[in-house]
């Protein structure tokens, strides 16, 4: 297994991943996104056969980014998944949200990559299939007002809920060398096995 420099924080009294690490000052860097290996994720989220079929969700879908040539970038996780919905509204998780920030495989532009490989960039295949609401952004392209404004949006709508509350999310790395420990984590909470 592989190990993380850091963890995902307890969630708070209001039941939502803090936007700020606990005990650190507001000024602090140490905040949402928190940054983990993948397998710190499922370890921490895999509690639930619900749960546990979300994140093999996530698995898939990330198998079939890879196989797609899509390997590089990152991803934040954000949604009810990620908040105590057991207790908050008394019902299982849905769905993860998930941004994929990536970088174009080789030889492939934005226009291409979505010809080659459609079905990965619809929203409802995607959310039926692995159960996913799923989002993109392409890493590498100019800074300019746009990609300041997309990132800011993201950032501001997963750092609080539909009511205010400030709250956290996750980010994982896009690369598939952690998946497979993830795939064992998850495994060992009884999830759903794939080979």
């Amino acid at each position: 297994m592989t190990s993380s420099t850091a963890s995902i924080p307890a969630w708070n009294s209001a039941g939502v991943l803090p936007p700020i690490r606990p005990n650190m000052p507001g000024s602090s860097p140490d905040r949402s996104p928190y940054v983990v290996d993948l397998a710190v994720l499922f370890d921490r989220f895999a509690t639930s056969p619900e749960r546990m079929a979300i994140l093999d969700g996530l698995l898939r879908f990330r198998a079939d980014l890879h196989a797609a040539g899509i390997t590089s970038g990152f991803q934040w996780l954000d949604g009810s998944f990620l908040e105590q919905v057991e207790a908050l509204e008394g019902r299982a998780p849905r769905d993860m949200d998930v941004v994929t920030f990536l970088a174009l495989p080789q030889g492939l532009d934005q226009h291409s990559l979505v010809q080659r490989h459609g079905r990965l960039f619809d929203q409802k295949h995607v959310k039926a299939t692995y159960a996913m609401d799923a989002y993109f952004a392409v890493l590498g392209q100019p800074t300019d007002q746009w990609q300041v404004k997309n990132i800011a949006y993201w950032y501001s709508l997963w750092s609080h809920r539909r009511d205010g509350l400030w709250k956290g999310f996750v980010q994982v790395d896009l690369g598939p060398a952690q998946d497979s420990d993830a795939r064992a984590v998850l495994n060992l909470a009884g999830g759903v096995h794939h080979d």
